[in-house]
């Protein structure tokens, strides 16, 4: 019997506030333990909450771009449980009026177009964080307390490549967009994933599995691979699934039981009596549509039909829209927007990293312990942008060859002169004057005849050689292009 996978992901992100969820103390990683806390944090006796107003708009932002339902009514309810991270043995968060709901994530995956429906995307509060040592634990609660937003979808993923694709789709939208920066190492983004198997064709969900607290995208895709395998070996040797909490060891490979699943039940679900429920007015909720963004798909769409890129460019750009925004800025300064994208993906972003390189080099080079500095911004660069425009004129005009041009383009990386002063101070124009290149081609077909004979009877690699001479005694200045004419003319006459 043939199976398929039906899975589930819960994401939960850290949105980007200054601030945590109730109060004011700063939402920020690296610091000594238990020095962003107060007495809301750590929730003493007798504290009461106040929203964060910027997480709230983060999250109705968030269903914005993920094409969510935003509810008139939310609220904020207690999630009881007991464990060491969680100071008040409950956890606030969003159960039955959600802020947002049913939505969706486009993404490309395998050369198709997939949509994975997004049941809801609820604001709650992260817990602490524990950590284990040889004789005793601790408990650090600068993170208590941090605003964390859950997207849960529905059960539309079918591989463990397609949850992988799904995840860096949603993780772009949310970077671009401003919600969260997402970065994995420092505990932002976590999921937990649902998986169940079921016979192939067939409308019956298995036993679900939860794996807990999944910290990397790779680390969900290995999840799943070896989940699906497991569930499947069980079900073929005549066991059974039951539902249950699992995790994964990422040493071994493998998930292992951790306990049976509990239901919302379990959790006592009841509404915070210390917040009030979320009512967003109208005015309020238009002033959020100013912050939406081009989603990434959508800019890679538009690209490839406005300007013709290939997918692979649009690609690059949909995957970073300050370097799309640099190219649309000069896209209508130039005849060739293909060439445009050329310079700006090969070029710039090469030497952008190769510069960042040295930085970081430089940096390590003085404090080997220093944290790497950030990549250089592109309005770090020397030269205007106009100039890489005037540089992609002079290719196209053919008064520069390709390899002159990367020396110029060298040039005004490292200086930020433009590129005709270059070209001019070191007499780089290209000749394509065709009176003489045929002045050239004369010379060299008269000093090698040879090949040109060659070529007559068919030897087609011939005409390299004539060209290569020609090069060779115009110092390399000779349009290459124009040398092929003129001799491929000369040669059939």
């Amino acid at each position: 019997m043939e199976y398929e996978a039906v899975i589930g992901l819960e994401t939960h992100v850290q949105l980007k506030t200054r601030s945590k969820m109730w109060c004011a103390c700063p939402n920020r990683f690296g610091e000594p333990p238990n020095t962003l806390v107060c007495p809301i944090c750590l929730g003493l006796p007798g504290v009461l909450p106040v929203p964060n107003e910027e997480a709230i708009r983060l999250t109705l932002l968030t269903g914005m771009l993920l094409h969510c339902e935003l509810p008139p009514l939310a609220r904020f309810d207690r999630k009881s449980y007991f464990y060491p991270d969680v100071p008040k043995n409950y956890q606030i968060t969003q159960y039955e009026l959600p802020s947002t709901r049913n939505g969706y994530v486009e993404f490309e995956f395998q050369n198709q177009l997939h949509r994975v429906r997004i049941k809801r995307a609820h604001l709650e509060e992260d817990v602490g964080k524990s950590f284990h040592f040889e004789r005793h634990s601790g408990l650090d609660f600068n993170r208590a307390g941090v605003p964390l937003l859950e997207i849960v979808s529905e059960p539309d993923i079918t591989s463990a490549d397609m949850a992988y694709a799904y995840l860096t789709a949603l993780k772009e939208i949310l970077v671009q967009g401003g919600i969260s920066d997402c970065d994995m190492e420092k505990g932002m983004v976590r999921c937990d994933v649902n998986v169940s198997i079921r016979p192939k064709g067939s409308d019956r969900l298995g036993a679900k599995i939860e794996i807990k607290n999944m910290n990397s995208f790779s680390g969900v895709r290995r999840a799943l691979e070896y989940e699906i395998g497991r569930q499947i070996a069980v079900l073929q040797s005549g066991g059974t699934l039951t539902q249950s909490t699992r995790r994964w060891d990422e040493l071994t490979g493998t998930t292992e039981e951790m306990r049976s699943k509990e239901e919302a039940h379990d959790y006592r679900y009841f509404p915070d009596p210390d917040l009030l429920p979320l009512a967003p007015e109208p005015v309020w909720l238009e002033s959020l549509r100013s912050r939406r963004i081009e989603l990434p798909l959508d800019r890679k769409r538009r690209l490839m039909q406005q300007y013709g890129l290939p997918a692979q460019d649009a690609e690059v750009f949909k995957s970073d829209p300050a370097l799309a925004q640099y190219f649309e800025a000069l896209a209508p300064n130039v005849r060739t927007p293909k060439l445009l994208a050329n310079w700006i993906i090969n070029n710039l972003r090469a030497q952008l990293a190769e510069l960042h390189s040295q930085q970081i080099a430089a940096a390590q080079a003085t404090d080997p312990d220093a944290p790497a500095p950030p990549p250089p911004s592109l309005d770090s660069l020397r030269f205007p942008p106009d100039a890489l425009a005037e540089l992609i004129e002079l290719v196209e005009n053919r008064t520069l060859s390709s390899s002159a041009a990367q020396a110029v383009f060298a040039e005004m990386f490292a200086t930020g002169r433009r590129p005709r002063e270059i070209v001019e101070e070191k007499g780089l124009a290209q000749v394509s004057d065709p009176a003489q290149l045929e002045q050239l081609c004369e010379q060299v077909l008269a000093a090698h005849p040879g090949p040109a004979e060659d070529y007559r009877r068919g030897k087609a690699a011939a005409l390299n050689f004539l060209k290569g001479q020609v090069m060779k005694l115009s110092r390399g200045k000779a349009n290459p292009v124009l040398v092929g004419e003129i001799l491929e003319r000369k040669l059939r006459a």
